[in-house]
């Protein structure tokens, strides 16, 4: 197939998304930038459905053409595995492929602050990593469960859309659904896996009310829970969960949440100032005595204060982080001084 041989090619490249449109040359985007790559011709319409369709499950087949997109993963033997979606443009098919390293990343190459890995060793509670697709959340909790299955001997069951990291077991037992091929929802995936005797669980997004609901139950029944959002700063982060409840749950998700969260993770992708791919800028926040305090109070406004003058806790503001990157060379100034100026409007 066509696309095997673009994927292969690009892969060399440390392409970040690799992006198939008709009437257009197969694309790759390299720090951000879309560049044609000129070694092929224009996908014709026809050529181009032809080749999404075959690398899809009838079961696939099915639901994209009813729902119009569809999200998936695909095995590429011997070289990686991708993350898939697929989706309508002009009544014409097109599809983006994300690169899936097939080795899990360890914290010391993912640049991800020491102190997060303390979150995994608590018995249950809920850790949030957040911001914008594409910010590396899944690599990092990955990562987080890499740690775990090396070091406890736990029941681990995901919840993913799609799977992308493949856990083998080690002292834990990792057990990976796919939402849609394994179970019907993420709310439901979560809701049957507290009668599966789980120690920890990964949710791959937040997206709906049911799915945070069940996700504090969870953690407060004795399971760790890790998940991701979509929400810049952890303060906000706090804020949007509260705010996401009808107001008569307010008072108990405020009391849920001052408990059971043990922290969370904002986390930001830069270009490196060599040029070697990105490096990821994060904020910590832990949920000390005092931070659990505002949340039950309602004072989430505070908390960016906490975060800044809570350094003995193990707190770190994305300002830090940004010097600190900044400081060793791996971020240009200009990098440096456009995410110290977007940080000032937030």
């Amino acid at each position: 197939m066509l696309i095997w041989k673009i994927l292969k090619k690009w892969l060399e490249l440390n392409a970040s998304d690799i992006i198939l449109s008709p009437l257009s040359k197969p694309s790759i985007k390299v720090n951000w930038e879309v560049i044609q790559d000129e070694s092929f011709e224009i996908f014709e319409r026809e050529v181009l459905d032809n080749e999404i369709m075959s690398i899809m499950s009838e079961k696939q087949r099915r639901e994209f053409v009813d729902t119009k997109e569809l999200d998936f993963g695909i095995d590429m033997k011997g070289y990686s595995r991708f993350r898939v979606n697929a989706f309508i443009q002009r009544d014409w098919y097109a599809v983006v492929f994300r690169p899936i390293k097939s080795e899990l990343p360890t914290f010391e190459q993912l640049w991800v602050p020491q102190q997060v890995l303390d979150f995994v060793e608590k018995k249950h509670g809920l850790i949030l990593v957040t911001w914008s697709v594409g910010s590396w959340k899944s690599t990092t909790l990955a990562a987080l469960l890499k740690h775990i299955n090396q070091n406890h001997k736990k029941h681990i069951i995901t919840i993913e859309d799609p799977v992308e990291f493949i856990h083998k077991n080690d002292k834990s037992l990792v057990e990976q659904r796919e939402v849609w091929t394994d179970t019907h929802s993420f709310d439901n995936g979560l809701k049957y896996a507290l009668r599966q005797a789980s120690d920890v669980i990964l949710v791959g997004e937040m997206r709906d009310l049911e799915t945070f609901r069940l996700a504090l139950r969870a953690a407060e029944t004795g399971n760790l829970v890790l998940a991701t959002l979509h929400t810049s700063g952890a303060a906000r982060t706090v804020s949007r969960v509260i705010d996401m409840f009808p107001w008569d749950e307010k008072e108990q998700i405020k009391q849920q949440l001052s408990e059971w969260l043990i922290g969370v993770v904002w986390q930001d992708l830069l270009k490196r100032a060599d040029g070697k791919w990105r490096i990821p800028a994060c904020e910590v926040l832990v949920n000390s005595t005092s931070v659990s305090n505002m949340i039950r109070k309602w004072l989430t406004h505070q908390i960016d204060w906490v975060i800044e003058t809570s350094r003995a806790e193990w707190m770190v503001p994305m300002k830090k982080s940004l010097e600190k990157l900044f400081g060793m060379g791996l971020i240009s100034k200009d990098n440096y001084e456009y995410n110290l100026k977007y940080l000032s409007t937030k």
